[in-house]
């Protein structure tokens, strides 16, 4: 980093970390006043957003031991606040997102294991899942005979990169690439010293910063460590798959396994293809997560591979898998740490002084962490229209707009 400081500007919030959680909490902070702005490093959406399958669920795959578990509750008001702002009619407006799926499914196999485990997770959650009788099974099984049970949840799916593109256009100006960014340790009113793409440093003076940068949250709260004690971060290790699938319908479930673990053995979203088929068949990216991409982290690239083939033949015998072309890469979802690294049940937020670290832990509970975050920050008044827009002003002087980054199988398929 440079140590020659250019400039010196003051915001009120300033927002670390350009994914959903970031995009989502300056969307809420700007519409309640705030002068708030976000820093992001690489391109928006590039560290864990893209690489969720976009899945805005209610809880269910937390309860299929048969245990409402504190997760699956927390979780269960998240589709219901999501479809507002769909809608319009939520705390943000999301009317410019596309949804790939309004709704998502449950197959069970003819297992009686897996029978029952579905079955209780439905009474744990009841009124969230609805049993479906064979005319009412989703295109992607049309003509086909399975065994089994198939469930419609509450569950939709959204197209993660279109999400990113309505967050993000709302408020263009309070958007900013940095190369670099380090955080001042205070224990009162923290400082951003932050490094535009030409080499120029920017100090960025403020009264509450949020880091919202997944992985990126320890490197920049190493120094605050000095002044207030600060939360522990854990990774959570996955190995996931992404396959090019030629079916005229696309699939959105949960593929239930035998064991009473609460992670299904698989978890398939369909994302369109922008290739088409030499022969005109509709192709699909096929994105693959659940117990398949949990025990992964075991297996090498061509091993996950060989795997995923062979579950999909399993599970889905009348298609063939046999020439499907597909890629996987490891990712690490960064959570607060937990006993034995189990999955937080809500989103975190930890006030270190004016610094508030946050994980939503999920894409399904932003709504979630920007409550959190609005009564953390209830006592500080909104700032005056001509504040918000000098700062706004300074910093487009010196800072470009960071660019949407694209799916992580576009340049592995």
């Amino acid at each position: 980093m440079s140590s020659q400081t250019s400039a010196n500007i003051s915001v009120q919030i300033a927002i670390v970390g350009g994914g959903i959680a970031g995009l989502w909490l300056l969307n809420r902070l700007r519409l309640a006043g705030y002068n708030a702005v976000l820093f992001e490093k690489h391109a928006l959406g590039s560290g864990q957003t893209l690489t969720s399958q976009g899945i805005i669920h209610g809880g269910l795959k937390y309860a299929l031991n048969g245990v409402l578990s504190p997760a699956s509750s927390a979780i269960a008001d998240m589709p219901d606040r999501w479809r507002a702002c769909l809608q319009g009619d939520g705390e943000i407006d999301l009317r410019d997102t596309r949804v790939l799926s309004p709704h998502y499914y449950m197959w069970s196999s003819g297992s009686v294991r897996s029978r029952l485990k579905t079955f209780l997770g439905s009474k744990a959650l009841h009124g969230r899942i609805d049993a479906l009788s064979v005319d009412q099974y989703p295109g992607f099984f049309n003509n086909t005979v399975i065994k089994g049970t198939v469930y419609r949840l509450t569950d939709f799916v959204v197209d993660t990169p279109s999400l990113l593109g309505n967050l993000s256009a709302t408020y263009p100006d309070r958007i900013f690439k940095c190369e670099n960014i380090v955080m001042q340790p205070s224990s009162d009113r923290p400082s951003l010293m932050v490094e535009n793409t030409d080499g120029v440093l920017i100090s960025v003076q403020t009264e509450k910063v949020i880091l919202c940068a997944g992985e990126g949250n320890e490197a920049v709260l190493s120094a605050q460590r000095q002044v207030t004690p600060v939360p522990d971060m854990q990774r959570r290790p996955l190995h996931m798959v992404a396959l090019k699938v030629d079916h005229p319908v696309p699939a959105y479930m949960h593929c239930i396994g035998g064991n009473f673990g609460m992670t299904p053995r698989l978890t398939i979203t369909s994302h369109p293809c922008e290739e088409s088929n030499p022969d005109g068949a509709q192709q699909w990216i096929w994105y693959l997560g659940g117990e398949i991409a949990e025990s992964g982290i075991n297996r090498d690239a061509n091993s996950q591979l060989a795997f995923a083939v062979k579950e999909l033949n399993t599970l889905f015998s009348w298609m063939d898998f046999t020439q499907t072309k597909g890629c996987s890469f490891f990712i690490n979802r960064a959570e607060p740490r937990v006993h034995n690294l189990q999955r937080p049940d809500n989103a975190f937020v930890e006030k270190c002084g004016n610094v508030l670290v946050c994980w939503p832990t999920k894409l399904t509970l932003c709504p979630n962490l920007g409550d959190s975050v609005m009564d953390m920050l209830k006592d500080l008044a909104p700032a005056s229209q001509d504040e918000a827009s000098g700062a706004a002003t300074l910093l487009t002087a010196h800072f470009k707009r960071p660019d949407l980054a694209p799916p992580p199988w576009e340049s592995l398929l």
